[in-house]
Order: C-alpha cells, then structure tokens, then sequence
C-alpha cells in the first residue's frame, strides 16, 4: 500500500503548467472513429483515463502512436475490428456510452455497451443519451447476460436528422447526439444543449472532419449530415478543473502561483466567486497568477449549474477554500447526484460543515426529492489538521491533498491509484510549488494501523 505523507501549512508558491483536458481527449478519441482518416493531437495529458480510453478505442481497430513526452499523438481506424466494448472497460470511465454515437453509422452491426456499476461521484442519466438517440432512429435495448448486462444499439432503417429538445442540458447526452447526427441523414437540431467549452471543443475538432455545425445563442445546436471526412490536427484545450483547483490552492494555503495555460474565457464565473471571497488574481498573456490578498469572507451562496453556470467539479476545491473563510457559506449541488462524498473526510479534519437534503438554493434542482445530500453549509475560519483519509473517487483526490496541503500538520492520504488516473504527477507539482510532500510504502498488513501508529513509522524511518 502506498501513501502519501503530506506536511502541511506550508504557502504553495512558483508556478505550475496544466496540461490538457483529459475530459476532451478522451472524447476526441471516440469522435475519430466516426471516420477512416488520420488525427493528430497535440497536448495530451499523460493520465491513466486517456491511456483507458486508447485502449478501449483500440480493441475496436484503432491504429496508435503516442509520445507521451511531447504529448503527441496520432491515430486511425481504417476499419472496425468489433463493435463490441469488453466488459473491462465498464465503468472504467463515462467514455464508453459515446461509442454509440460513433458508430452507429459506420458499422450495421450492433454496438455492445457493457453496463458500468454505479459510480460514486455522481449517476448519470443514460436515458437522456437513449432518448435522443432514438429520435435519430437508433434502436437501443438493454438485455442481461449471463454475467453481466449491456446496451445494444444499431440502426437498421438508417440515422434520420430530426429536432431533438433535451430534458436537461446533459454534457455527455449532448456529445454523443452529436456524434449520431454527424452521419445522420438531412439535418439536425437539438434544443436545450450543453455549451460548455468542452463540447465546442468537440465541434471544433468535428468541423476540422468535416461536419457543418453551427452554436445559436440559446443552447441550439445545428448539425447537417455528412459522410464525407478530412484529415484533422488538433491542439487540446487546457484542463479547466485543474487550472482552477491550483488557483483555490494557492489561496487556500495563502501562497501565489502562477497557473500557466489557465484560460480566461473558460473560468470567467469561477473568477467572479473566487473575487466574492477576497481571492485575488492577475489574467496574463499565458495564464493566470492566483494570490492570497488578506483574509477571506465568506457569506456567500453558491450553486452549480450548466455552462455558463459554476462548474460542478470546481465546487469541491472551492469548498476546501471557504472553509478558510470567515463566516457561513451555503453551496448548492444542482448538477450531479451525491457529490458530496468528500465532505466526511474535511469534517474529520476540522471543518464546520453541516449537509442538508433539502434544496438551499433559488434555482429550480432535480434533487429536490432525492435522498442524498445535495445542499451544504460550510462555516468558517477552521484550522484543520492531519488526518489518515483515503481517497474515494476521481473527483477527490486533488481535494484531499488540497486540504492536507492547508492542514497545520502532518495527514497521510491513501486511494492514489485515482489521482494517476486524471492527473499528471500531481503530487510532484505539489511538491514543486513547496508543499511538503513524501510518497511512502506499507506492506499489506500495516493498512489496519491506527492513525498515530503510521505518523510514528514514518518518524522513524
């Protein structure tokens, strides 16, 4: 078992690149297998979620090189090997229900989607992408197996533009309504679309293809049919969650750093409640420096929501940041479902925080009658200290060592295998900014060692 040993209260000062956005990459990966020819992209992450998703693009005939160094890389399908997705890659990440879209006018077998088991950062709405999907003339049907289930999808009369209103302005139901539409006879509109930057990337890298696309201003999408397909190079945008979480992190821990490739266009609502707070910032040409500038305040109400909204995955660093504020600060999770999986582990450290099922917020939330926790209040200033806490999923790991990096003492921080798989060497780029940060190793029978035993073995070593 590895932990990572982390000493905290220390300012986290210098600066720190981010790279790309494994939330893109992974996507573009599926897009290229809407046609046979090359791509080429430019500043990929070196995480294990890309290294994932090649493989899983790979088992369908996906031809690869990857410099992981210059983060480069080339592919193609020149034809589909299988339409089946192993069982493996379930759940591995939200990738694999895109390769509906992808395919389902290349190929006139049916596209096998293995079920992933439920993830713990939060239920997506499959419906949504199965509905959509329908309308285009995709027939999809869940079946169980023997050992496991599975979506079946094919299109036998064909794909057939249409006018498509989603429920909810869904990322991933509106990525892969895209991808069916592109090869879709005529021409599609789908109203109530998400817009984050992370799907105009994707239109971005579908135009350089070939597809005709157009944004209107009110979350309408229009895509014309085309069979007809380009060689493509395409550079992938800074990851926006990681630029932003560095930022709370160095005001957190009341140091500066300078986050380059930060992009303003993409952060401006981020921005506007880290100023509510008094964090500071500096826009450069390159990226942005983020700045302790005196004491924080809280007070304030936060709700996440749909581009333009707050982003739901900056919500936890920023509540690792307000718990260093004074005063009561409310957030409201209208987004995604239990993500608030990561408070038990603050509280545990310190913190003020109190969970509500009800809906502390003025926006209208589809929670509202759900059971789990979606409404927070956070009360601070709270010192934090060390804690022995694991990391439970992909979205919390930055959040613990954030958290670690702000306690006054000594936390140790287990579940690492999460931050290789979104994260390039995110402990060194800690490191590299000054937090006092060591990697160490226990056999398997010292896991069960209480909190005080573990600090006193790694004093002694």
């Amino acid at each position: 078992m590895d932990l990572l040993k982390v000493q905290g209260g220390r300012p986290l000062q210098g600066s720190v690149r981010v790279p790309g956005a494994r939330n893109v990459i992974t996507k573009l990966l599926v897009a290229s297998l809407l046609s046979d020819k090359r791509s080429i992209f430019y500043n990929v992450p070196n995480v294990r979620d890309v290294e994932i998703t090649l493989e899983m693009c790979q088992e369908l005939g996906m031809e690869a090189e990857w410099d992981r160094d210059a983060g480069i890389m080339e592919v193609r399908t020149r034809q589909l090997k299988t339409t089946y997705i192993p069982g493996r890659f379930s759940g591995s990440n939200r990738v694999p229900i895109l390769v509906i879209g992808a395919l389902l006018s290349r190929s006139e077998e049916e596209i096998i989607i293995p079920t992933a088991p439920e993830d713990t950062g939060g239920q997506l709405p499959i419906n949504f992408h199965i509905d959509a999907l329908s309308q285009l003339g995709a027939a999809i049907e869940y079946r169980q197996m023997k050992k496991e289930g599975a979506y079946f999808a094919s299109s036998p009369g064909g794909l057939k533009g249409c006018t498509i209103t989603l429920p909810y302005p869904s990322v991933g139901a509106t990525e892969n309504t895209v991808l069916a539409a592109v090869t879709a006879r005529g021409s599609t509109t789908i109203k109530n679309a998400a817009i984050e930057p992370e799907v105009l990337e994707l239109i971005l890298y579908l135009q350089k293809l070939g597809a005709i696309i157009l944004i209107d201003c009110d979350r309408t999408i229009r895509i014309q049919g085309t069979r007809h397909f380009y060689e493509v190079e395409h550079s992938v945008m800074p990851d926006r969650i990681e630029a932003a979480s560095f930022g709370m992190a160095a005001i957190a821990t009341r140091g500066r750093v300078f986050v380059e490739g930060a992009e303003h266009s993409t952060m401006i609502t981020f921005l506007n409640k880290l100023r509510e707070i008094g964090g500071n910032f500096t826009v450069k040409n390159n990226g942005i420096e983020f700045f302790y500038d005196g004491p924080l305040t809280g007070g304030i109400h936060l709700e996440t929501d749909a581009y333009p909204g707050f982003m739901t995955d900056w919500q936890p660093p920023f509540a690792v940041a307000i718990t260093q504020a004074s005063g009561s600060s409310v957030i409201h999770e209208t987004v995604y479902e239990n993500r608030f999986g990561y408070a038990q582990a603050l509280i545990e450290m310190g913190a003020d925080i109190s969970l509500f099922r009800q809906c502390l917020g003025s926006r209208g939330c589809r929670f509202a009658t759900h059971t789990a926790p979606h409404s927070m209040v956070i009360r601070g200033p709270t010192e934090l200290h060390g804690a022995k806490i694991e990391i439970p999923d992909l979205r919390a790991g930055f959040v613990y060592l954030m958290a670690a990096a702000v306690a006054k003492d000594v936390s140790l921080i287990s579940g690492l295998h999460f931050l290789d798989r979104v994260y390039e060497n995110l402990p060194r780029k800690f490191t590299s900014l000054g937090a006092d940060i060591e990697r160490l190793h226990f056999e398997a029978d010292q896991e069960h060692f209480d909190f005080k035993t573990l600090i006193a073995s790694t004093q002694s070593q």
